[in-house]
């Protein structure tokens, strides 16, 4: 059975970070190595075909999800001649708000995809619970029109695990780990693409 982290008292800071770091690996090498590849093909192709590459999360997730985009648009086509189109959906604070004061809380992404999304794209999510309902719902309506999606979870996954068509799931139940093997996950799907891509005679001199 899976120990509870952190379950006791520490030393030092020094010692917790010892112990942090060993549960941060361990939580990465959780991920599925299949699911993973999956992921990075669907955004690959994804990418090729001019779709449009939509993440979404809440609180620090928001966070990751923000520089995401930071990530997979400048940091994929560095280089490379591609030209990813990711956006984020938690970055929109003027529409966020306006949805979630006119109309509820748990229609600030799916309501942007109504407008914005068309089949063929792909959504990515970020919730450490995989089952905030805002997530829930920009899931479900996704796979439902046509989209590609991708629900990167921690705990047990929640809904969105379940529902979407690439889990990276986290098994963590460690706010801080999974948010951190999450950011991890970015960075590794954002650089594996972007080296995927990259010609041979220019590795070396690439900073990564």
């Amino acid at each position: 059975m899976k120990t509870k982290f952190p379950s006791r008292k520490y030393p030092s800071a020094g010692a917790y970070t010892l112990e942090y770091a060993v549960n941060l690996a361990t939580a990465l090498q959780s991920v599925g190595g299949d699911q993973i590849d999956r992921a990075a093909a669907l955004l690959s192709r994804a990418i090729r075909e001019d779709r449009l590459i939509f993440a979404c999360g809440n609180g620090g997730s928001a966070a990751i999800s923000n520089h995401l985009t930071c990530d997979c648009s400048k940091g994929i086509a560095t280089g490379t001649g591609l030209r990813p189109r990711v956006f984020s959906l938690s970055a929109t604070v003027e529409l966020v708000t306006a949805i979630a004061n006119d109309l509820e809380f748990s229609e600030v992404f799916v309501q942007q995809l109504r407008t914005a999304a068309r089949p063929g794209d792909v959504l990515m999510t970020i919730s450490s619970s995989g089952d905030s309902e805002n997530i829930v719902r920009a899931v479900k309506w996704a796979r439902e029109n046509g989209m590609a999606t991708i629900a990167l979870t921690g705990f047990s996954g929640g809904r969105s695990a379940g529902l979407a068509d690439v889990s990276l799931h986290v098994a963590a139940d460690n706010y801080g780990v999974v948010e951190d093997t999450h950011q991890s996950l970015m960075h590794i799907l954002a650089q594996y693409l972007r080296l995927e891509a990259l010609p041979a005679d220019q590795m070396a001199a690439t900073r990564f």
